[in-house]
């Protein structure tokens, strides 16, 4: 079997295929959020890559990244994989005058989560979250459920709810 080709498994709230929860999952249970979870080979690192093993439009599947302001506080924007983070647009919609990508080692002792496995949902700490306003083309978007290798697919509204997220334009190089 090809190693990009590994499985893919629905182990959601619904499937009870997965024994494994994240915590972003558990979160998700105890609010009795509509979520499915899938698992796949952590060696999978590339978003594109993830939405074709999930067989989906890149659109929908979307990664979790985190900012700092030129104030110094954070933010969370969630793009599609196949797009960038415009910084001008994500500093619009947040009020800033601008703000920058956080270093990698920053990521784990402010959020909790490794690159690769950052969610939106479960933070240490509840961050400004922002949600590219393609999402609500979607009646279920991907996001990270937490771990290198595992997605949850649900609706953009209730992860937004949520979180307290914002809809804004915030992608660059959408096709």
């Amino acid at each position: 079997m090809d190693r990009k080709a590994k499985k893919l498994l629905p182990c959601g709230a619904k499937a009870g295929l997965c024994m494994e929860k994240t915590n972003a999952m558990r979160l998700l249970d105890a609010k009795k959020i509509v979520y499915t979870s899938f698992s796949y080979s952590p060696e999978v690192t590339d978003g594109e890559e993830v939405a074709r093993l999930l067989g989906e439009d890149a659109r929908a599947v979307f990664k979790t990244l985190v900012t700092v302001s030129d104030k110094g506080e954070h933010a969370v924007f969630c793009v599609p994989v196949c797009s960038t983070l415009d910084l001008k647009l994500a500093a619009k919609a947040a009020g800033y005058k601008s703000v920058a990508m956080i270093r990698q080692k920053e990521l784990e002792p402010l959020t909790g989560y490794i690159h690769g496995g950052c969610s939106p949902v479960g933070m240490k700490k509840r961050f400004r979250t922002f949600i590219d306003e393609s999402a609500r083309q979607f009646p279920q978007i991907y996001v990270s459920a937490g771990k290198v290798g595992m997605q949850m697919r649900l609706s953009p509204e209730a992860l937004a709810a949520y979180v307290g997220a914002r809809f804004a334009p915030l992608a660059a190089g959408q096709e």
